[in-house]
């Protein structure tokens, strides 16, 4: 089967193709294909935002389609940012938003975060299969670590005793909540 990845986050891209190697004939991106589509993410949940993207891609080929929605939820924030995390602070502007959730959790003690991430496939035939993943940790005060995106710099993991930016690509992947939902979508295509 012939994969397209309805992204054009270059960091996402990487991390998805790492986990599927080797599980699709080929697997490609939007920016692979020359296409571009960048649908608005009206969803309430992480499913339907993931479900928009496959669906707006699946009109530009007739390849099966990968999306997924990804956020980061803050307990102390009661779930922000959420499904807005790309655009909390400002349109996929990584270090606004990062700022702004530093900002909100300021004298802020209870610091539990987890990152959330859902994947869809959609068939040309307009079958769904989903994964989800999720992976636990805190906020910390100050952004620590030069590796990963988005909000990794200022995401503690508790199972990796590190920040995502301080891990390498490999140790991210082993705990990952992306990495946790594509496993959780091949589970179910065996």
């Amino acid at each position: 089967m012939k994969l397209l990845i309805a992204s054009n986050n270059k960091h996402k891209i990487e991390e998805i193709k790492a986990v599927l190697d080797g599980k699709f004939d080929e697997i490609t991106s939007l920016s692979e294909e020359g296409l571009v589509c960048d649908p608005d993410e009206t969803g309430e949940t992480f499913y339907d935002n993931a479900l928009i993207k496959a669906h707006a891609v699946a009109q530009l080929t007739d390849k099966a389609v990968l999306a997924d929605d990804t956020g980061l939820c803050i307990k102390a924030l009661g779930g922000r940012p959420g499904v807005h995390s790309a655009r909390y602070a400002d349109d996929h502007d990584n270090a606004a938003n990062r700022r702004k959730v530093l900002t909100e959790l300021h004298n802020v003690t209870d610091r539990a975060a987890y990152f959330q991430s859902v994947v869809v496939l959609l068939y040309p035939d307009g079958k769904i299969i989903s994964g989800e993943g999720k992976v636990s940790g805190y906020i910390l005060n100050d952004e620590k670590g030069a590796n990963g995106f988005g909000y990794d710099c200022i995401f503690y993991s508790t199972e990796l005793n590190k920040t995502f930016a301080e891990a390498t690509t490999d140790e991210k992947l082993t705990v990952s909540h992306r990495s946790r939902a594509l496993q959780d979508l091949l589970s179910k295509l065996k």
